[in-house]
């Protein structure tokens, strides 16, 4: 647990350099730990999000079930990523997406009652806020937009480019399903790719 919470304060410590050692210490004291197995739900569709959680060791999947029963990865966040639905996070309304854990996942969980108390207390730490919520949101419209102004073959090029060390970590089906193909033009994508 020491190593995992080190590894989050560090990341903190990078996004905030200003504060100091003894708000960061009251920080840590808000912080809470789940250790989670490969299909478990960090956050269940329906549920409000109560925590926002740092993944320290993992791997994770975000989802949602469209009408016609079929599930849908909209993102993968493995170590060093946040795992949130924000928008559930911030208003403290039900989500509509599921995350589930592809491996046995540490995360690093901090409450929204706790990080209300530490914007409040420590107004250091209102920049760390900002600056998680304007990177998930960059997240965000980099995906909407990759549906809007990229090929399925561009935006399988993109996800080899940015998260190569996940391929051996996801399944098939998983990969599709983020890209928004089928499992046979995905097979028509990688020979191509093979014979340039």
């Amino acid at each position: 647990m020491e190593s995992n919470n080190k590894i989050f304060l560090e990341s903190v410590k990078k996004l905030c350099p200003q504060v100091s050692d003894d708000e960061l210490s009251q920080f840590a004291s808000k912080l809470s730990f789940e250790e989670l197995n490969k299909k478990d739900f960090f956050l269940q569709c329906e549920k409000v999000q109560k925590s926002i959680g740092f993944i320290a060791e993992g791997l994770v999947r975000s989802s949602f079930t469209d009408k016609n029963g079929n599930e849908i990865t909209v993102g993968f966040y493995a170590e060093g990523d946040y795992a949130t639905h924000y928008a559930s996070f911030l208003v403290q309304q039900p989500s509509k997406y599921s995350i589930q854990c592809l491996e046995p996942t540490t995360m690093v969980c901090l409450s929204y009652a706790d990080l209300q108390w530490i914007y409040k207390n420590l107004p250091g730490f209102e920049k760390y806020g900002r600056l998680v919520a304007e990177e998930i949101l960059k997240r965000q419209q980099a995906r909407i937009e990759s549906f809007i102004f990229q090929t399925a073959e561009e935006r399988y090029l993109d996800f080899i480019k940015s998260h190569s060390d996940l391929f051996n970590r996801i399944s098939v089906s998983q990969l599709c399903s983020f890209l928004g193909i089928e499992r046979q033009s995905l097979t028509r994508i990688r020979q191509k790719l093979a014979h340039k």
